[in-house]
């Protein structure tokens, strides 16, 4: 017996030097690893983002269906009935098809969207945040000038000169949604300039571009995982909302948020078409929640076991 609990002994101290031994990325790792509930989520939009890719090969070639072709005579068949597996909407065009599509629609909108909003504001970010001085005075004041323009006004605007598309989206969420990136970012780089791996990397002459990407940006990879996350998040719901408001995506094109915005008239002659949208909406806008919550878990320190 002695001689069992003697291994046990062994076999932990020598886990504990291994799980010492690595790094805050490996540990990191190892904890999302061991987050089923992330692993979960990240395995669903795994799946739901190659079936969006694929959706253009998947109604051509297998389910041989044309997402935006009407066929009036099958308006409002419920699911499984007639070949529809979740059914037609108002015109009768199949709904699980248009769903494909606009899946594809909607999250990339979210990333691309998320995306750009994230780069211009890490980058000013730690460029307002590692120089400081002038520099930071006047991306402060345009940041603070901007961020004042309500983005519904600036909607408007655009509305009044052309009609929205997944493009003209992503490129006004980008250029007007990465402010609070950029207040964050900023804060993150101040408080790393004062270290004195920063101060050494300049007394040695590395230039600043060097220093802001190659010693600051590494050390930020945990929290711009986190904002790209609820970014996207967001950004998928705000689509939504601006569909109901009028300034989404124009139909044909199918998104999620167009979809839920024209089948709420529809309510009772086919509540298949309300369900499905929201169910698609909320189940992946939760699961980028999740997974940016399994992120700030793993890299955070004090959580680390």
């Amino acid at each position: 017996m002695m001689h069992f609990k003697r291994q046990a002994a062994q076999k932990q101290k020598v886990g504990d030097k291994r799980l010492a031994s690595q790094s805050l990325t490996q540990k990191a790792l190892r904890s999302i690893w061991r987050d089923k509930l992330t692993l979960v989520a990240l395995a669903y939009l795994a799946v739901i983002t190659i079936i969006a890719l694929l959706a253009p090969f998947i109604t051509d070639s297998i389910m041989q269906v044309n997402p935006n072709k009407p066929i009036t005579v099958n308006k409002f068949t419920p699911p499984l009935t007639n070949g529809y597996i979740l059914g037609a909407d108002d015109i009768g065009r199949d709904q699980l098809a248009r769903l494909l599509h606009a899946g594809g629609v909607s999250m990339g909108i979210g990333f691309f969207g998320a995306l750009l909003a994230l780069c211009i504001g890490v980058t000013l970010g730690m460029v307002a945040g590692f120089r400081g001085g002038t520099i930071d005075d006047l991306l402060n004041w345009f940041v603070t000038t901007l961020d004042s323009i309500p983005l519904l006004f600036i909607l408007i605007i655009i509305a009044s000169f052309t009609s929205f598309n997944s493009t003209l989206l992503i490129l006004v969420f980008g250029l007007f949604g990465w402010f609070g990136t950029y207040r964050l970012i900023r804060g993150q780089a101040i408080s790393l300039r004062p270290r004195e791996y920063i101060i050494a990397a300049a007394a040695l002459g590395a230039g600043t571009w060097r220093i802001i990407f190659a010693h600051i940006l590494p050390n930020l990879v945990s929290i711009t995982a986190i904002v790209l996350m609820r970014s996207i998040a967001g950004l998928i719901l705000t689509e939504s909302a601006l569909s109901y408001l009028g300034f989404g995506v124009q139909p044909p094109q199918a998104t999620w948020g167009n979809m839920l915005t024209k089948s709420l008239q529809f309510f009772r002659l086919g509540p298949h078409l309300i369900i499905f949208p929201i169910l698609m909406i909320t189940v992946t806008v939760l699961c980028f929640y999740i997974i940016g919550d399994g992120i700030r878990d793993a890299f955070d320190p004090t959580l680390q076991r």
